[in-house]
């Protein structure tokens, strides 16, 4: 995946490159079969892992919780302005001050807890992304400050 940026107005682009480590194997296949938040009905899946990425998963203990980045690939990223939850009732707001999928740059945030650890993949609760979607990233929840 490629993606590209702006410095600020009237600066030079700057291109970077994002790519997938993994993908997410979930009973959710249609996007309307997710619910909006994981807390929300989200079913248990698996996260499975390229083998180059392994070693970086061997700290990662059950009852964990993490954050897990995708990459909401059936985005629509054209869209800038949505009516949260989709309820028409409710004003349009900047996706940005909403977690809508649909997003010039669609990455998806998703805390799950670690419910098993198998070689490459990772078994989680609570995951709304639906089946082959890519994972760009995966970071411990920190706890409180006094307790880093």
């Amino acid at each position: 995946m490629t993606g590209r940026g702006s410095e600020g107005p009237g600066e030079r682009e700057r291109c970077f490159e994002v790519r997938a480590i993994g993908r997410v194997e979930s009973p959710l296949v249609e996007r309307a079969q997710a619910p909006r938040q994981g807390d929300e009905g989200g079913p248990d899946a698996w996260v499975v892992f390229d083998a180059s990425v392994e070693r970086g998963l061997r700290d990662l203990a059950v009852g964990q919780d993490v954050l897990l980045l995708t990459w909401l690939d059936r985005a629509d990223r054209e869209v800038l302005a949505v009516h949260p939850r989709g309820e028409r009732d409710r004003p349009e707001t900047g996706v940005f001050a909403t977690r809508s999928p649909d997003r010039p740059n669609p990455i998806g945030l998703h805390r799950v807890t670690v419910l098993a650890v198998e070689g490459p993949r990772l078994r989680v609760s609570d995951l709304e992304a639906i089946d082959g979607t890519p994972v760009l990233d995966v970071k411990p929840v920190l706890p409180g400050s006094s307790e880093r």
